[in-house]
């Protein structure tokens, strides 16, 4: 997701070109394929996967294979490696009859997080990869164009269908899990944060995002909230999640893959972080997100510490709201007002 900006740079820069992406095969249901979040935007013709390490000599092998049956060319490399591994995969790549490499880290300054000496943070990875295609041009981070999933009619209608039994009603969209433990900010926490929420805000209703295990979780801790629930744990893509949240009043959850569609399709995020990656490194685009990082763990972060940020979103989502009705209001008036001057 953090590389959706490079995957529009690059279609941009290749349009005539068969654009196939190379990947590890995912190893745990929490990690999504790559095709079930690009495969039908057109950013992507294809995808090859190799097996998960421990590799044998034979899958390279076969693995050379096709590419060379692709005839590829030119490589855009939009990996994390160390150098040692930036090199092996140049080398490699090389071997498979491929004569450009864009974009592979060889320079220190590509390979690391560039610290901004006042504040002391770290750049976001989708800013180190960005740096890395240069060579393709500039890409605009701040653009919501480079972000866009280009969600299909039918993913649109799925989302709608799925979220028919809240009759239209305001949501949060919720996601519990990660595919990392350490990321888990535990039900003690989830429970505490709803009955505050529920206090606040008794005419929302809950989405809950996430993966089939999720599930039974979610719907254990939606039984702390007074108001309607969902729970499509499971039962949505990535891409028809992504559709589904897009109607949402904001996001709460952990650092996650929902997190980042959420912040995809323009929702302000909510978004605990603990000691697993440096802070920013993995903080989604945007000033519209409130994002509490503890490197002290992630537990450390109290549910009022959320319930403060969550209110933030929500006062700053009921001005805009009340900004975009005074924009309407008064771009109805002029258009009586120039119709009344004309007759």
């Amino acid at each position: 997701m953090v590389a959706l900006p490079c995957f529009h740079q690059i279609a941009r820069s290749f349009p005539e070109s068969r654009r196939i992406v190379l990947t590890d095969i995912p190893t745990s249901q929490k990690v999504a394929p790559i095709e079930s979040v690009l495969g039908k935007c057109g950013l992507i013709d294809g995808v090859v996967y190799f097996p998960p390490p421990p590799r044998k000599l034979r899958d390279f092998l076969s693995l050379r294979a096709r590419i060379r049956e692709a005839r590829a060319r030119t490589l855009i490399y939009v990996a994390d490696r160390n150098l040692a591994g930036t090199l092996r995969d140049v080398y490699f790549f090389r071997a498979c009859g491929i004569r450009h490499i864009l974009g592979a880290p060889l320079s220190r300054d590509l390979r690391r997080l560039r610290v901004d000496p006042e504040t002391g943070h770290t750049e976001r990875e989708a800013e180190r990869l960005a740096r890395c295609l240069a060579p393709l041009g500039p890409i605009d981070l701040d653009n919501p164009e480079m972000w866009n999933l280009r969600l299909q009619p039918d993913e649109l209608r799925d989302a709608q269908s799925a979220l028919a039994p809240l009759r239209g009603r305001d949501f949060v969209a919720v996601s519990l899990g990660g595919k990392v433990e350490a990321k888990d900010w535990g039900d003690d926490n989830w429970t505490r944060l709803l009955r505050l929420m529920a206090g606040r805000y008794p005419n929302l209703a809950l989405v809950f995002i996430g993966s089939a295990d999720e599930s039974r979780r979610s719907a254990a801790l939606a039984l702390q909230w007074p108001g309607p629930t969902l729970n499509l744990c499971g039962r949505l893509g990535p891409r028809e999640s992504a559709a589904a949240m897009q109607n949402a009043e904001l996001f709460v959850g952990h650092d996650s893959g929902p997190m980042h569609l959420a912040a995809a399709v323009g929702i302000p995020c909510v978004a605990m972080f603990g000691p697993v990656n440096m802070p920013k490194w993995w903080h989604p685009m945007g000033a519209k997100h409130r994002i509490i990082h503890n490197m002290s763990g992630v537990q450390v972060i109290s549910p009022a510490e959320v319930l403060a940020a969550v209110q933030a979103v929500m006062t700053e989502v009921s001005h805009r709201v009340s900004r975009d009705l005074l924009a309407s209001s008064g771009a109805a008036y002029a258009c009586g007002a120039v119709g009344e001057s004309r007759q």
